[in-house]
């Protein structure tokens, strides 16, 4: 695992009704979040959106509570003990995690499976609409050694 990337699995309360997932609680004191905003995108199957990265502080908290998706997380900081390491993750309807992603590391998703994902994000910075603290490059770029059309390992 990627140093400062962390997995949580969250719990799905299901009955006859449906089901309700807890996806932040400010009791959970191992796995400390403190969102400045939240948001979610809906995202079309096969659409990938990578890669970018935060260098002013931002760390993100993914959940994808409808259909499914494919996230990675590349470190290249300079100064971290997994420089050169890759993480992909599997998440959705079917396996609720949240992944809180250093902000400084390359990620991105890609909706996988064939009807459209929803991910819900909880920023620790407010979005800054006159200058983002965002860095982009290409989904397939040759820095990254991720094949986002390879098939899902799980």
């Amino acid at each position: 695992m990627i140093h400062d990337v962390e997995v949580k699995s969250l719990q799905v309360n299901a009955d006859e009704r449906g089901h309700l997932v807890e996806v932040f609680r400010t009791d959970w004191e191992e796995y400390n979040i403190d969102p400045a905003m939240s948001y979610y995108s809906m995202t079309y199957p096969g659409i990938i959106r990578a890669w970018h990265r935060h260098l002013e502080g931002q760390n993100d908290h993914f959940v994808c509570p409808q259909g499914r998706i494919k996230v990675g997380v590349y470190d290249d900081r300079d100064d971290s003990p997994t420089q050169g390491e890759l993480n992909t993750f599997v998440i959705g309807e079917h396996n609720q995690k949240l992944i809180h992603i250093p902000g400084d590391c390359w990620h991105g998703f890609k909706a996988i499976g064939d009807k459209p994902a929803l991910l819900i994000n909880y920023p620790t910075e407010l979005y800054d609409y006159e200058n983002p603290d965002e860095e982009r490059i290409p989904y397939d770029t040759d820095k990254i050694p991720l094949d986002w059309e390879e098939p899902p390992h799980e």
